[in-house]
């Protein structure tokens, strides 16, 4: 594919493209996107245990995808320390990474899919018979519009969303 509609990307380090390689950790991601959480919080919304949720945390952090905010008391007057998403993520290119590297991308839209309810996926299929100009130009089309609202920043007040694209060759 072209890196025309790829402006401003860099390919991911070994470290990052490990660190983009887990599911649960590109889902850690999107929770502490636009509000940070602790991670007490986010292994709450991910119904996972809190050491587990921790080894991703630090992982997340040590390459840059998360930072730490100022810490603060919980409830029980315990020092927290909130997480934020640095959007470091978008600005990464993984296609020339193996397949691992990006089979997580699909784990962590399941994930995320079972934990909203599958009847509130909106979702549609498209079949194209394109020439490879033509699929090169559709890429840097969809990743030009991806790109503009990625990098907008949120409404205020707005309601959470996410978008998974996935684009195969048919057998």
């Amino acid at each position: 594919m072209s890196r025309e509609g790829w402006e401003g990307r860099r390919p991911a380090t070994d470290a990052e493209a490990r660190a983009l390689a887990s599911g649960t950790r590109l889902r850690i991601l999107r929770l502490c996107l636009d509000r940070p959480l602790t991670n007490r919080e986010i292994a709450v919304r991910l119904d996972r245990n809190p050491a587990s949720v921790l080894h991703h945390v630090r992982t997340l952090v040590d390459t840059g995808f998360l930072v730490a905010e100022p810490a603060r008391r919980g409830n029980r007057g315990a020092r927290e320390v909130p997480y934020r998403a640095t959007g470091r993520s978008w600005e990464l290119d993984l296609a020339d990474r193996p397949a691992p590297a990006r089979d997580p991308v699909l784990a962590a839209f399941l994930g995320e899919v079972a934990a909203v309810g599958e009847r509130q996926l909106r979702s549609t299929r498209l079949g194209l018979r394109l020439s490879a100009e033509h699929r090169e130009q559709f890429e840097e089309e969809l990743h030009g519009l991806l790109d503009r609202w990625a990098r907008r920043g949120p409404d205020e007040g707005g309601e959470r969303w996410s978008v998974f694209l996935g684009m195969h060759p048919e057998e």
